[in-house]
């Protein structure tokens, strides 16, 4: 049962008699589909009086970094206010007058994914405001064991990276609101709003961490254009870093996206080659085809997980940038935009990895870099099992 599912099975009691607003998107549905927006609206004895929209808006249509203005939803006449245009966190005139902001977001598991980000910046805004917090657990699809990749250092903290946790980081969206409320600066609030900050979490029933999406039973909505699918899911943890910049493309025309990769300038033949010789635990690469939009075939090298278990989420990405800069006439990440640079390193969320990448991409020691990283991964395991809502 998901969070709503608990939430209407106990008669609404935690939003009775309240006037509300509502953080969603298109995944936020009931085990049976329907829209948190429609449950809530039907809800007897509760007002639900506006709607907050995260990056790909309400209905989950607008592409990548695309801005959304303020709007009226023509299906519910209701507001909708963006938190992906003009502010990423809601004003003082938003809030007003509601008695609580009801967040049913599904995340994916990955830092970089923005619905996190929505949480926390919506958390901060009703704690200065005093408006309760109430977030509908859900499942995280990677399960609640896997972790992989670096945290985010100090003055890299940004809207793709609003957490300092690893790139995977093993937490439902509950769990992290848990941490942010709890956790002394996480949220950029003054501590003693932080500490009369009102957060409930309505927690699903019947879900364990070693639960990947599939094992749920439940069907995968997407959650914003590319992420159609579990694949895709799977899929973005371990190549979007990889392909941001260096040259790496994922998608095969419109198919695979994140699960299906090229490098231009490379046969699929090549491709699979060094990838095979990376001998990643848990992974195989095969080669594929799919139609183009100009009617050709591309070609590009297939990723499957074979080894759950033994599959390292995010080394896969950094072995790619280190081949990137071995396939390139100069080093990509040395001549990146200003704004490319930027993005990537608040994506990956660390300078020593970006420093290292400049100085010699092409013989960076990328197993020194992950062989760390794993090591922090497990201390955070262990601080953060003061925040988990479900068991092993």
């Amino acid at each position: 049962m998901l969070g709503i599912d608990v939430l209407e099975s106990e008669g609404f009691a935690a939003i009775k008699g309240k006037r509300i607003g509502l953080l969603t998107h298109p995944a936020g549905v009931n085990r049976q589909g329907i829209s948190t927006v429609d449950v809530l609206r039907r809800a007897p004895g509760v007002k639900l009086a506006a709607l907050f929209a995260p990056e790909h808006g309400l209905y989950g249509v607008a592409e990548a970094g695309r801005n959304l203005a303020d709007t009226v939803d023509r299906r519910t006449g209701l507001p909708i206010y963006s938190l992906y245009g003009k502010t990423r966190k809601p004003t003082r005139q938003m809030l007003k007058g509601l008695n609580a902001l009801v967040i049913d977001l599904q995340d994916i598991g990955v830092r970089s994914y923005t619905y996190v980000s929505a949480l926390r910046y919506a958390m901060e805004a009703c704690f200065e405001n005093n408006v309760e917090v109430i977030v509908l657990d859900r499942p995280n699809p990677l399960g609640g064991l896997k972790i992989g990749g670096p945290s985010v250092d100090a003055d890299l903290v940004s809207y793709v990276g609003a957490f300092r946790v690893p790139y995977v980081h093993g937490l439902t969206i509950g769990e992290l609101a848990r941490m942010a409320a709890a956790a002394p600066g996480v949220l950029a609030v003054p501590e003693a709003v932080r500490t009369q900050g009102r957060l409930m979490i309505v927690p699903m029933h019947g879900w364990r961490r070693s639960m990947r999406w599939p094992d749920t039973g439940l069907p995968f909505v997407p959650t914003s254009p590319n992420i159609q699918s579990f694949a895709s899911v799977v899929g973005y943890a371990m190549t979007g870093l990889g392909c941001e910049i260096g040259g790496f493309t994922h998608g095969l025309g419109r198919s695979y996206p994140f699960r299906g990769i090229s490098f231009k300038g490379k046969t699929a033949e090549q491709l699979e080659k060094e990838l095979k010789a990376f001998k990643l635990p848990g992974l195989n690469f095969t080669r594929v085809s799919a139609p183009a939009t100009n009617g050709k075939a591309v070609t590009g090298v297939y990723i499957e997980v074979t080894d759950w278990d033994a599959w390292r989420p995010t080394d896969l990405s950094f072995h790619l940038m280190r081949l990137a800069c071995k396939w390139s006439p100069t080093n990509p990440f040395v001549n990146a935009s200003a704004d490319k640079a930027s993005l990537f390193r608040k994506l990956v969320g660390s300078t020593a990895w970006w420093n290292a990448l400049r100085r010699d991409g092409a013989r960076i020691d990328v197993e020194a870099f992950l062989s760390d990283w794993r090591n922090r991964a497990l201390i955070y395991q262990q601080l953060i099992r003061r925040y988990w809502l479900y068991p092993e």
